[in-house]
């Protein structure tokens, strides 16, 4: 009798209730707008070494961010970043079952070239790339490569929506093709080899009106802050809801930073000295600028409070305690309807091995995860 084939679920689409991943492991300081010693240096060896010891404890994803010039301050905080396509397919090399995301601006990538990256890392990893969607928000990007930053949403989502289409024609049909879009122009075009996988994941950040409506059309997670659970809790439902209406089902991620120590005060006194005595303020303001100014990623009648985590980690959710507190975090956030979040620490490959093994059996215990097997 002939078999039937086996189907390969990409490790983000398992049934762990909760998802994990690292976050802008190839930026330098991570998450963390800091001036302390050991904030994260991004080398090729310490993304690595992370990306193994993610593999071996059954953390879904590792998603980079793509960054062009840095935000300046003491530490030119992501001055200094590892390209996502290329980061993407090292890992993806020296790893057996994880998910690794490029991150890929529409406006400075064709999306034939793009196509065909992502097609070939997964090859790579048979199976396990993913891609990051990023539809434009920081001027002085645009303008490092001498382009121009739209300044209404909607062009750039429109763009970022013919972009897309034209990706989903190469990865999924064989047949060549011609378009003649409003923002790009083929002739003949068509791609080989497809990717492995009958659907890559899809991510996608989006704060804004369009920015939601881009995604719940076209990513299978969506990735938003969560600076009040409360309010999270609404907007989940509302974003599975325009999913729904478009026929499509979504899930909902959001980016947290971690500080876990044996004890509540040892987290609560180093979260202090590295986000507040010793912030690098001049990048985190920098960025809160930029993001206020050009996206819709945070809401802005919380300032102050997103000010803070901003020095802290990038503004995300802050996990910080011993093992029981953070897990407790976790769970709220689970409670609050995100199926998973990315996580980051001051020092991810030093500070990893604790959280796998104080809080992810917590987190199996309470059934939001399962236990992990690494896969031979």
């Amino acid at each position: 009798m002939k078999e039937t084939p086996q189907v390969f679920i990409p490790p983000v689409r398992n049934d762990n209730k909760f998802k994990l991943g690292f976050f802008a492991t190839n930026c330098s300081g991570g998450m963390a707008g800091t001036q302390v010693e050991e904030r994260w240096k991004n080398t090729w060896e310490n993304n690595l070494r992370l990306a193994r010891q993610a593999d071996e404890a059954g953390i879904e994803f590792m998603l980079p961010i793509a960054r062009w010039i840095g935000y300046g301050g003491a530490t030119d905080f992501h001055g200094n970043v590892l390209e996502t396509m290329t980061w993407a397919a090292g890992l993806l090399a020296h790893t057996k079952n994880i998910n690794v995301f490029a991150t890929i601006h529409t406006a400075c990538n064709h999306p034939m070239v793009v196509a065909k990256q992502i097609a070939t890392i997964d090859q790579i990893g048979r199976g396990r790339a993913g891609l990051n969607i990023v539809c434009g928000w920081n001027k002085p990007e645009y303008e490092a490569m001498g382009q121009t930053l739209p300044d209404d949403h909607e062009t750039r989502y429109e763009m970022g929506q013919e972009w897309y289409d034209i990706i989903k024609k190469v990865w999924y049909e064989d047949e060549r093709f011609d378009w003649d879009g409003k923002y790009f122009k083929l002739k003949g075009a068509y791609g080989q080899p497809h990717p492995v996988v009958d659907r890559v994941p899809i991510f996608n950040a989006a704060g804004s009106s369009q920015g939601r409506d881009f995604a719940t059309r076209n990513a299978d997670f969506l990735f938003t802050s969560a600076i009040d659970l409360a309010r999270s809790k609404v907007e989940v439902q509302e974003i599975k809801a325009q999913a729904a209406a478009n026929g499509r089902e979504i899930d909902v991620l959001t980016f947290s930073y971690v500080v876990c120590r044996p004890t509540i005060k040892e987290a609560e006194d180093y979260h202090h000295y590295y986000s507040q005595d010793h912030a690098d303020w001049g990048a985190v303001d920098n960025i809160i600028s930029l993001m206020f100014a050009h996206a819709e990623s945070f809401p802005k009648d919380q300032l102050q409070l997103i000010r803070d985590r901003f020095s802290g980690g990038h503004g995300g959710y802050p996990l910080i305690g011993d093992p029981v507190t953070v897990a407790d975090g976790i769970q709220k956030l689970y409670e609050a309807g995100f199926a998973g979040s990315t996580l980051s620490f001051v020092d991810y490959a030093e500070e990893f091995p604790y959280f796998r093994d104080n809080v992810l059996p917590i987190l199996e215990a309470r059934g939001l995860r399962n236990a992990f097997k690494v896969k031979s």
